[in-house]
C-alpha cells in the first residue's frame, strides 16, 4: 500500500486531507507535526523516509505568522525554506514524490491582470521571501517536485479570515475591512480535495504526475471587503461593513495589493474542476456554529 507523508498536518491544510483521507483506503496516510516530527531536524526527517518509505510526501508545514516574520526572520526562513530543502532532499534520495505548498505572496502584487507561473516573483515581506527560496530549494535538490501557489486559505479548522469575521460580526456593529487589496480565497478543502485527485491520477500512470509550478484557488476576483460582505451575507448578520484603504490599517508585513492568479495551467493539466469561491464559502460556514 502507497504510503502518504503528511506534514503540518494540525494546520487548515492539513486537517482538510486527513478528514479526506477515510475515503481513500488504497493509501496509507502518515500524518506528523510539530509534536511528532519537526521538519527542521534534517536528521528526523531522514529517519521518518527510512522507516515510512513514503511514496507521496506532501509538505503542508509553514511559518504563516505574516507580520511576525518580520522580526522573527531565522525561525521563518528555517521552517519555510531550509526544512524545505532537507524534505526534497530525502524524497529524491528515497524515491517520494514532494507537493509543495506555496503562496501568492511571492509576487510583489502590482501586476494589473491575474498572475501566471511564469510571471518575475518579487516578494515584499519576509513571509513571502522565504516561501521563495523554499521553492526554489524544492526545485534545486528535487526537480521533480510540484508545487502549488493558493491565496487567501481558510477553512473550519484553525484560525482564519472567515472565523474572524463571524466572530467580529456578532461583537460589534460596525467593522473596517481592506477593500483594495485584490485576490482570491481558497477553501483548504477544495485544495486537500484537489491533492489528493493529483495523487490517485499520478498511481493510475506515473505520466499524471507533472512537475512544477501551478496556482490554485477558487474562481474569484474579490477584495477582502468584497469577501467580507460576502460572510455577512451569509450568515445573516446586520454587522456594517465599510472599505477602508490599506494605508488606514498599517501592517508590519507589506501585503501584495493584488495577487489573483491564474489557475488555467492547473485545470488543463490535471483535469480538476475549481469551486465557485461563493460556493466553498457557503459550505465551509455551513460546518461552523453560528
Amino acid at each position: 500500500m502507497s504510503v502518504v507523508f503528511v506534514t503540518g498536518s494540525n494546520g487548515q491544510l492539513g486537517s482538510e486531507i486527513r478528514k479526506l483521507a477515510a475515503f481513500y483506503p488504497q493509501f496509507s496516510f502518515r500524518f506528523t507535526d510539530i509534536d511528532e516530527l519537526s521538519i527542521t531536524d534534517e536528521v528526523a526527517v531522514r529517519t521518518e523516509f527510512e522507516k515510512w518509505l513514503p511514496e507521496y510526501c506532501i509538505n503542508c508545514a509553514a511559518y504563516t505568522a505574516v507580520d511576525r516574520a518580520e522580526t522573527d526572520i531565522d525561525t521563518c526562513r528555517l521552517i519555510n525554506a531550509t526544512a524545505v530543502q532537507y524534505l526534497a532532499k530525502a524524497s529524491i534520495d528515497y524515491g517520494s514524490k514532494l507537493l509543495h505548498v506555496s503562496t501568492d505572496y511571492v509576487y510583489d502584487g502590482t501586476k494589473n491582470s491575474a498572475y501566471i507561473e511564469t510571471d518575475a516573483t518579487n516578494p515584499q515581506s519576509t513571509y513571502g521571501l522565504t516561501k521563495l527560496e523554499g521553492e526554489e530549494l524544492a526545485m534545486a535538490y528535487n526537480p521533480e517536485t510540484l508545487i502549488i501557489r493558493t491565496s487567501w486559505v481558510y477553512s473550519s479548522f484553525g484560525n482564519n479570515f472567515v472565523k474572524t469575521m463571524m466572530r467580529l460580526m456578532k461583537e460589534r456593529d460596525n467593522l473596517n475591512v481592506v477593500g483594495d487589496q485584490v485576490g482570491s480565497p481558497t477553501y483548504a478543502k477544495d485544495l486537500a480535495d484537489a491533492i489528493i485527485q493529483i495523487i490517485v491520477k499520478s498511481k493510475v500512470s506515473v505520466e499524471n504526475w507533472q512537475p512544477g509550478i501551478y496556482h490554485f484557488s477558487n474562481e474569484a476576483e474579490v477584495s477582502w471587503f468584497d469577501f467580507a460582505v460576502a460572510i455577512k451575507e451569509e450568515i445573516g448578520s446586520s454587522c456594517a461593513v465599510n472599505p477602508i484603504p490599506t494605508s488606514a490599517y498599517p501592517t508590519p508585513a507589506k501585503r501584495p495589493m493584488y495577487s489573483l492568479m491564474d489557475k488555467s495551467k492547473f485545470v488543463a493539466t490535471f483535469q480538476i474542476p475549481l469551486q465557485p469561491w461563493k460556493n466553498s464559502l457557503q459550505a465551509c460556514i455551513n460546518l461552523l456554529p453560528q
